[in-house]
């Protein structure tokens, strides 16, 4: 078989057994799930006319305009006894406009031009498929391949809308795609909560006013998500119904695409928030019976169900499944511009059990045993393989909490293909110590574990938080640290509360020392860039529909009178700060100091000397702390600073110079002044 994409014949192994000798005893079911792969690459080649063609279906499926000016609609439904074709085009009329079989399941219809050459079908026209079931019933759906889908307002149903306007009114992009930055910092956002209103906002609204602010704080990458359609919006977007429309909530598909071009403008790449874990049970406007039986997309009886989100579990062993979702992530890349993507629930897809009332230990056999989902796993590396293949500068990153070896290892190597995974173990590390221990109780050592603790070679992504903390049941880092002192008290007009003082200082080292140490990358949910307060909460029943925590409130981080402005600013020193030295592009910290009773840890990363002081009340004058780089250092953040909502103990324009002392394992050491929950990190003057 001719190598396709990375796969090669064999797996380069013995690159994976030098970074993980722990994965060597199984390397026989690493060759065996290899040898999947080639498998099904080879029955693409040999029956599917190749991986690009394969994997472009979104051509093929789905409504199109003939360069006559026809219509061509072809869908795939193996149980239906036969479908139709109806809308405003034919004033609804049922059985009117019937489709052809062409075997294999799929189904085909056209429809000649008007006698003035003109579409048949109308652009922004509504349209649904008629299916005959097996048992005679006729029902309704919506075609699996429909690229836009709005509310009806009488129903609450979503309806397929043909979206096919002239070419004066297609957005085309104008700018080039920027190439995806080695240190990434990632700014996680949903489209609907970005405006300060209590209203679903809009593409255009985070294109003119939320892109800036994201530029100005020094993201280079933005995630999208809830932008795959959603009947219901307090879902998050995580349950999809229509996999190729972009959420009509917040504009057309043209307004997307515009904001997608904006970004590339200010160098910043978008990656979306991709759900092919699992789809939502809506039948009528979801994907779920569209042929008019239980499986058809899905695995058929306990296998097609996850129990623990009610919703239906993809079929990764079909033909037509694997090219619906891999064609998917090619439509989002072609159409509109996207960078990458982060994988929702890779977890769920990696194990038969899904990840429910399993805990892992990290034993290998929870991973190289039988509770492993070969399937899901296959897919989840081609699709990678198959987007790096096509799109070398694509990223993808992988939400798994089970810690899977080699995941984010190259196909080549017998790995996955991800880029990157999220460390997930950090925020709730920081939660959790937030919410059961007290300032004094913190392990300085299990802080830096939990940083740290990642698999060599295999890239994460590091946050302290993320939309998971900010859901209605849990609260955002500042609102844990701070609470409803938020409300009263972080006004410059009076002074600051020990508690709005103690706040402010843990959310700044908290967010640098995840940011520094956890990992390759790093992410920020929107808002908790200046400590945005309260939780996250979408319109429900159970809220009386309200809006009110479905927002952003940026008029408290724009009100200059307000405290909020000093976590903004500082977030985004940290920000500058990394792009300049390129901490996530560089090697592991070396953490030379954990000292419980002093409450200190220091570390060394991309030439910088990183030193926090966790202590309540210590600080500390003539501190010793080791360098393996002799010289003269300098202040180059000190989260102590004014502008940061400090208290300026620390002179800018002191010189640390280093002795040839050695300290802590380290060849030179330096003496330093570090107050009391402070962050101080230096560079050398050379350097700075």
């Amino acid at each position: 078989m001719a190598d396709i994409g990375s796969v090669v014949s064999l797996p380069d192994t013995e690159a994976l057994f030098k970074l993980d000798p722990y994965i060597k005893p199984h390397d026989q079911e690493l060759k065996r799930r290899y040898k999947c792969l080639q498998d099904r690459l080879k029955r693409i080649e040999d029956e599917e006319g190749g991986l690009d063609e394969f994997t472009t279906g979104y051509k093929y499926y789905g409504l199109h305009q003939t360069t006559e000016g026809g219509i061509v609609c072809r869908e795939w439904a193996p149980s239906a006894e036969a479908v139709y074709l109806r809308g405003d085009f034919n004033e609804w009329r049922s059985k009117q406009h019937a489709f052809q079989s062409i075997g294999y399941g799929k189904w085909e219809i056209t429809l000649p031009p008007n006698a003035d050459g003109s579409c048949p079908i109308a652009h922004k026209t509504i349209i649904k498929l008629q299916v005959q079931t097996k048992s005679g019933e006729l029902v309704e759906r919506l075609s699996p391949w429909s690229t836009y889908a709005v509310q009806c307002q009488e129903t609450m149903l979503f309806q397929s809308v043909w979206w096919n306007p002239p070419e004066d009114q297609q957005y085309k992009a104008k700018y080039p795609k920027p190439k995806p930055a080695q240190g990434l910092m990632i700014y996680e956002a949903h489209i609907g909560i970005a405006s300060w209103k209590g209203e679903v906002s809009s593409y255009d609204n985070f294109t003119d006013n939320v892109l800036p602010r994201i530029k100005k704080q020094g993201y280079n990458a933005v995630q999208l998500m809830a932008v795959m359609e959603h009947a219901y919006y307090a879902s998050f977007g995580y349950q999809v119904t229509s996999f190729y429309a972009a959420s009509s909530r917040y504009g057309n598909p043209e307004a997307l695409k515009r904001l997608i071009d904006e970004s590339h403008r200010l160098g910043v790449v978008v990656f979306l928030d991709v759900v092919h874990s699992h789809a939502a049970k809506n039948v009528l406007d979801g994907l779920n019976q569209s042929d008019g039986s239980n499986s058809c997309f899905f695995h058929d009886g306990s296998r097609g169900d996850h129990l623990l989100w009610d919703s239906r579990l993809f079929n990764y062993t079909s033909t037509e499944v694997l090219r619906f979702l891999l064609s998917n992530l090619r439509w989002w890349v072609e159409e509109y511009g996207f960078d990458g993507f982060r994988f929702d629930g890779v977890t769920s897809m990696l194990y038969h059990h899904h990840g429910i009332g399993t805990g892992f230990s990290g034993g290998y056999h929870e991973y190289f045993g039988l509770s492993t989902d070969t399937d899901a796993l296959t897919y989840l590396t081609l699709a990678n393989d198959m987007l790096h293949t096509f799109y070398p500068d694509i990223i993808t990153i992988a939400e798994d909490v089970s810690g899977m070896p080699a995941l984010c290892r190259p196909v080549r190597e017998g790995g996955n293909g991800f880029d990157y995974r999220l460390a997930m173990a950090i925020p709730d590390r920081w939660i959790k110590m937030l919410k059961e221990q007290k300032d004094e109780d913190w392990s300085m050592w299990d802080i830096v574990w939990t940083l740290i603790n990642r698999r060599h070679g295999e890239k994460a992504v590091a946050y302290a938080e993320s939309h998971d903390q900010a859901l209605v049941g849990d609260k955002t880092l500042a609102f844990w640290l701070m609470d409803k002192e938020m409300y009263t008290n972080m006004s410059l007009l009076t002074p600051p509360s020990t508690i709005i003082d103690r706040g402010i200082a843990l959310h700044k080292m908290i967010r640098l020392i995840s940011h520094a140490l956890g990992g390759e990358a790093w992410l920020n949910f929107i808002g908790n860039e200046f400590g945005h307060p309260e939780w996250l909460d979408f319109p429900r029943p159970g809220n009386d529909d309200s809006y009110h925590y479905a927002r952003r409130q940026w008029n408290v981080v724009d009100d200059d009178n307000l405290r909020y402005k000093y976590l903004n600013n500082f977030d985004r020193a940290m920000n500058e700060l990394q792009h300049k030295k390129q901490w996530l592009n560089s090697p592991q910290a070396y953490v030379s100091c954990t000292h419980e009773d002093d409450k200190l840890i220091v570390f060394e990363r991309a030439h910088l000397v990183f030193v926090f002081n966790f202590h309540v009340t210590s600080s500390y004058t003539g501190y010793r702390i080791g360098t393996n780089t002799p010289g003269k250092y300098k202040i180059v953040l000190d989260s102590d600073d004014a502008e940061f909502g400090g208290h300026s103990r620390l002179d800018h324009n002191t010189d640390f110079l280093t002795s040839p002392t050695a300290w802590h394992n380290r060849e030179h050491s330096l003496q330093v002044y570090i107050p009391s929950r402070v962050v101080l990190v230096l560079a050398v003057e050379d350097d700075v």
